[in-house]
């Protein structure tokens, strides 16, 4: 996302550049769907970065990346707004 301000980018990483837990939002047929999962952020982000980051949940047993359920979702941000300690930022 290059129109990320540096403030904002380093807000993000702080926040979110480690094994964290966010809520994932999706819809079908306009009803929407809310789920935790595990998230990871970086601008750019790489698959043994994704490992690094989440090791401690990939070593212990939660991940069988031979099962056809297991996923791994990369989402890319395009647009958003990002509140930190009364700031608003736009991206």
């Amino acid at each position: 996302m290059d129109n990320l301000c540096k403030e904002a980018e380093q807000i993000m990483i702080e926040r979110f550049g480690r094994d964290t837990i966010i809520a994932l939002a999706t819809t079908e047929n306009e009803m929407p769907y809310v789920r935790y999962v595990n998230a990871y952020y970086e601008n750019g982000m790489i698959a043994e970065k994704l490992k690094k980051g989440f090791a401690e949940w990939i070593d212990n047993g939660h991940t069988d990346f031979d099962d056809e359920n297991t996923i791994i979702l990369r989402v890319e941000l395009t647009d958003g707004l990002l509140f930190s300690h009364g700031t608003r930022y736009e991206f």
